[in-house]
Parts: structure tokens; sequence; C-alpha cells
């Protein structure tokens, strides 16, 4: 089977990868694809009970042993392949997207929690770190889905929040371990599109250098 499924991932995403080991590729890659296909579903939906039974049926699915599952679709067959024993992470992702169905206003609280669901695989990727380094790794991915949620929003003043909470918080001062550069590159991203006013991530010529300077040199 393909590392890459059936949805496009962004720009960014795709350098991610490009400086993700080849043991950690097929995680990321698979867990990039189903952030994409419950973004599909949470845009497209303007019913929001709609929204939430789609949701519901993608928790069902990652709560089966995998051979239970049905075969054919390539997100959730890569998932099997490359999650089996972490769908916890992943149905704290499918929690998060619900923050975002439509028919409510997103609270600064329940902006965290929906940052929260959807970063926590990336801590799974690397399920030996320590408390440090978990919380680290954690912070880089908020920071991420936070400059993904900014850029994407309407309101402004939900996406004031979503910069603030992206350019907020602390955590240890640790590099990343070089098999997460990839959510490194991610991070100095996100943190440049957040500081710009909640721009997209890949958005003027500075996007590409700021990444390759985190690729190479590591922060």
């Amino acid at each position: 089977m393909s590392e890459i499924a059936d949805e496009t991932l962004p720009a960014e995403a795709g350098l991610a990868l490009a400086w993700t080991p080849q043991a950690l590729r097929g995680p990321l890659s698979t867990f990039l694809q189903l952030d994409r296909r419950l973004a599909r579903i949470v845009t497209r939906t303007s019913e929001p009970m709609l929204g939430q039974m789609r949701l519901a049926w993608w928790r069902e699915m990652l709560g089966k042993p995998v051979g239970d599952r049905p075969l054919g679709d390539v997100v959730l067959d890569g998932l099997g392949t490359h999650w089996a024993g972490r769908e916890d992470a992943l149905v704290r992702m499918v929690d998060g997207w619900e923050y975002l169905l439509p028919g409510g206003s997103l609270e600064p609280d329940d902006l965290g929690r929906c940052a929260a669901g959807r970063a926590a695989p990336f801590a799974a990727l690397l399920p030996a770190a320590d408390e440090m380094l978990g919380s680290r790794i954690a912070m880089a991915g908020r920071r991420y889905i936070l400059a993904d949620i900014a850029a994407n929003l309407s309101g402004t003043e939900e996406r004031e929040a979503a910069i603030a909470q992206g350019l907020g918080g602390s955590c240890p001062d640790l590099p990343l371990p070089s098999a997460l550069r990839g959510l490194g590159v991610l991070e100095a991203l996100a943190l440049r599109a957040l500081k710009r006013g909640g721009r997209p991530l890949m958005e003027g010529r500075g996007a590409s250098i700021v990444a390759l300077k985190v690729a190479i040199l590591g922060r």
C-alpha cells in the first residue's frame, strides 16, 4: 500500500514528510491524511447532526480491531497498517474536529480543546518520550494546529484567539528529536504564520527559507 492516500495534503505537510525519517513517514502521513479527511467532513457539512454522525463513524471504525474494519478506504486501511494499538490518539483528533462543526461559536476553551485533540497523534508518534519531551512535542503540535485553524477562520475574534493561544503558553526549552524534524518544520512555519496575523503557513517566499533552516539546523 502506498504511504500517501487519497487526500491531497497541503504543501507544508509535504515538507514535513520530506524531512521525516522513513520509519515515521507512514504513521505521520496517514495521520495527516485522516486530518484532511475530517477537515473535508467538517467544512462540507451544513447540518451539525450530519457532521456528528460522520465523525462518529470514524470513532466506531477506530474502536474496532483492524481485522473487523471494512477494506477499500485507503485512509482507514493506512491507519490499520501504521496506527494499530495507538487509535486512542486518533479518536482524540476526531473529538477535536467536532468543535469546528457549524452551528455554534468557538469559545477560547473549546478552541484549546480542539487544538489539543487534533494534535494528540503527534505525541503518539514517539510513545516512549518522557514527560518533558512529551510536553514539548504536544506544544509543537498545538502550534501547528492553531496556525491551521487561524488561517481558515473567518471570524476575527476567533482568529485572534487562535493566534493568542498559538503564540502563548510555555513548554520545556528542548529541541525536538531528529525523528520529529518534520514536526519542527511545521512548528516553525506555524509560528511565522501566527506572527503574520494567522496567514497561510506557506504564504510568501520566506516560508520555504524558514522550513529549510529548521530542517537543516534542527531549530
